[in-house]
């Protein structure tokens, strides 16, 4: 779906992306602030059934980490993101590395149109949440469609897992833990910016717009403060 033909009421991703996402400075240093354990995902796609012939698409997908780690292993690889900057940097990367089977897209959740075979594989990763409620029920739908049907979507993100009521003392809890610089870590201005300008749902909220979505929740890990969820889902 191209930008001209988008209609007025949809929601604008870019402007959703997150300030630091559209920010080059940002973006040349994500690399060394946040390591995606691409081969550790890898590996556990394949032992969940990626092989040479998969299609992949990874929504969110950044500087490519993950991207560019799986192509090796599998036929077709399509990126897909709505900033400009991270896929500046992604297409270098797929350059050096002479990774023919990267297709990079400049869209979205909410605007990419999927071609060709159907995935066997839908990966994303920090991404979600820049979509609110609504829309992010929106996004698993349209995951849905680009799945075949027994495909997995790999879903990473900032999901709280605690009441509403533990709220404060839990988002505090983790502000704290940043740092006070950019370089090499995150920051507590970067988690408190998250938290405020962002879209991190509950658990409790988003279990049941996958489920509703027409996927089974086969794993989901949730870390013990309540802040990180990692699922795995069959499309049904």
């Amino acid at each position: 779906m191209s930008a001209s033909s988008c209609p007025g009421w949809l929601l604008d991703e870019v402007a959703s992306a997150g300030r630091e996402n559209l920010d080059a400075e940002h973006v040349a240093r994500y690399d060394g602030k946040e390591d995606a354990g691409a081969v550790a995902e890898v590996a556990l796609l394949q032992h969940l059934g990626l092989v040479a012939e998969s299609v992949v698409v990874e929504i969110g997908t950044g500087t490519g980490q993950f991207a560019l780690a799986v192509a090796p292993v599998c036929a077709r690889v399509v990126t897909v993101d709505v900033s400009p900057v991270m896929l500046e940097l992604l297409r270098a990367k797929t350059t050096t590395t002479a990774a023919g089977n990267v297709e990079v897209v400049q869209a979205g959740f909410l605007t990419h149109e999927h071609h060709g075979e159907p995935a066997d594989v839908v990966y994303t990763r920090y991404a979600l949440h820049h979509l609110p409620d609504a829309w992010k029920a929106i996004a698993l739908v349209r995951m849905r469609r680009m799945l075949r049907t027994g495909g997995l979507l790999r879903l990473w993100d900032v999901v709280y897992d605690f009441a509403a009521d533990q709220a404060a003392e839990r988002l505090e809890a983790w502000c704290a833990t940043g740092g006070e610089v950019v370089e090499g870590e995150w920051s507590r201005a970067e988690y408190e910016e998250h938290v405020r300008d962002e879209h991190s749902t509950f658990t409790w909220l988003l279990e049941p717009m996958i489920t509703r979505a027409d996927f089974t929740i086969e794993t989901a890990e949730h870390s013990e403060d309540g802040i990180f969820a990692k699922y795995v889902l069959r499309a049904v």
